[in-house]
């Protein structure tokens, strides 16, 4: 991941404190990055794409290696691992290279969590939970989501979520490019639901 991160600083002419600076993050960290020697959060990634003037998917579409594409079909074999968060794996389900809609396979691993706290990021984001329970955190609401349940928000709104079940939780997640940018959502005390 670092390799393309600083070939995308080079190739757009940024300074590592341009895109630090951009990030929100300390010059150091985007270096040690960049030679492999820090592996970034999802936030951090987060940051780092917008800073690039791209998005997380495209950012790790340029990280994986791309596949042999079989016209517009992915065939199960074909399917690309993408880096994520410990005990959260993510299937690319689209062709590489596709655009302005991304579909992804989420398998959670008991007790795997998108952090401590909540990101966001330009989109639309949209799924169904296959098998298990999601917990997903949007805005100040939790939601339980059981096999079958679906959801949809802007992901310009905080969110993450996590495995609610003992064991593994698998979820079908759609990431949409923004076709408009939005506002993000302030919130005060959290509801269940």
């Amino acid at each position: 991941m670092g390799q393309q991160i600083r070939a995308l600083r080079r190739q757009r002419g940024w300074s590592l404190q341009e895109v630090a600076a951009r990030a929100q993050i300390s010059i150091g960290f985007l270096s040690q990055m960049e030679r492999g020697l820090s592996s970034p959060t999802l936030r951090d990634l987060i940051r780092i794409a917008e800073a690039l003037g791209t998005s997380l998917d495209k950012l790790l579409e340029l990280a994986r290696p791309e596949a042999a594409a079989d016209g517009p079909v992915v065939r199960v074999a074909q399917r690309r691992d993408v880096a994520f968060h410990q005990g959260i794996t993510k299937e690319a389900l689209t062709p590489p290279g596709s655009i302005g809609l991304a579909l992804y396979l989420v398998t959670l691993e008991p007790g795997a969590r998108t952090g401590d706290g909540l990101y966001a990021h330009a989109g639309q984001e949209a799924g169904m939970v296959l098998q298990g329970r999601l917990l997903l955190t949007v805005g100040c609401a939790d939601y339980w989501l059981s096999e079958g349940d679906s959801f949809g928000f802007p992901s310009v709104v905080p969110h993450g979520f996590a495995n609610a079940a003992q064991a593994v939780t698998r979820v079908l997640w759609s990431n949409a490019a923004p076709d408009r940018p939005a506002a993000g959502q302030s919130c005060g005390a959290g509801d269940l639901k």
